[in-house]
């Protein structure tokens, strides 16, 4: 698998739901395909944006499913998270199964643990597939912290693990695993509102959020800010940081699929224990999306 797969920008998809609240798969296939019109390279669902947690297992390999039939080569990178490492182990063998290209696996949910425990937890899953791997670290989200030696120390046991997303929200820890690991992995952020500080900083592909209901400009933002840096994207990024310093709030997923609603492509609905926003947090919401419809840049 070439290294390609990982740069550029990657959507983690949102999964849509129906007003019954089953997975709408008709909407979803239509959603990835929109993404790779706007020149997205692949797509990530069973992430936090994908609500993961709030599904089955076998609806996480249904959607998995639905992707990789809906945009044929184009790569299909699903999130490996679970609350047990049997269970991750077993997701991972079911998504290689229905022909996902690559895997995102973060730590175990709940359990924020050691580096012994956690190392473990990720040799079981890296140790059942041939996949390559996009290593996620998240504490924020996950509670457990990968250091750059703990990364790099990974990358050189499993010769699978071909990136890593880093989204501690340390910009430093980009320069430390380059310190360590050289061009070994290909680095890529998970932060909407740092994507234009982590290309300066060797970044070369985004799990994004926004892109969700924002493709084309998060496919330009990207390019732009990768090929002119700063100079050559700040009128862009000014327009569009408002939007996407909701991807970074607690309530993000709820924030993000309102505003594919709000552009005319998804709906709101979320799975409890999320329900949709409400109140001082909604409107504000409502008003930083409505400046950015309105104010949306030709490009």
């Amino acid at each position: 698998m070439s290294k390609s797969m990982w740069q550029g920008v990657i959507p983690a998809i949102t999964t849509p739901f129906t007003e019954d609240g089953q997975v709408d798969h008709a909407f979803l296939a239509r959603h990835a395909q929109w993404q790779v019109e706007a020149g997205c390279i692949g797509v990530v669902p069973l992430g936090s944006l994908g609500e993961s947690a709030t599904l089955s297992f076998d609806e996480k390999v249904a959607v998995v499913r639905t992707l990789v039939k809906a945009l044929g080569d184009v790569p299909v990178i699903p999130g490996i998270g679970s609350l047990s490492t049997g269970e991750a182990v077993k997701l991972a063998q079911a998504c290689e199964a229905e022909g996902a290209r690559g895997l995102m696996v973060l730590p175990a949910y709940a359990y924020s643990t050691d580096w012994h425990e956690t190392r473990a937890h990720f040799a079981a899953v890296a140790g059942a597939t041939k996949l390559p791997i996009l290593l996620y670290n998240n504490p924020i989200a996950y509670k457990t912290d990968f250091t750059a030696e703990q990364i790099v120390a990974l990358a050189d046991e499993f010769p699978q693990v071909e990136a890593v997303k880093e989204s501690s929200g340390d910009i430093r820890r980009l320069a430390a695993i380059q310190a360590l690991c050289g061009d070994r992995l290909v680095l890529m952020t998970g932060i909407d509102d740092a994507i234009v500080e982590g290309l300066a900083m060797g970044v070369t592909g985004w799990i994004a959020g926004q892109v969700n209901a924002f493709p084309r400009e998060s496919v330009v933002l990207f390019e732009r800010a990768r090929d002119g840096g700063y100079a050559a994207v700040k009128e862009l990024y000014d327009w569009f940081l408002p939007t996407l310093r909701l991807d970074t709030i607690p309530k993000f997923v709820q924030a993000i699929k309102l505003t594919q609603q709000m552009v005319g492509w998804g709906s709101e609905r979320v799975r409890a224990p999320r329900l949709v926003l409400e109140g001082a947090e909604r409107e504000h919401a409502v008003r930083v999306i409505e400046q950015a419809i309105k104010t949306r840049p030709e490009l």
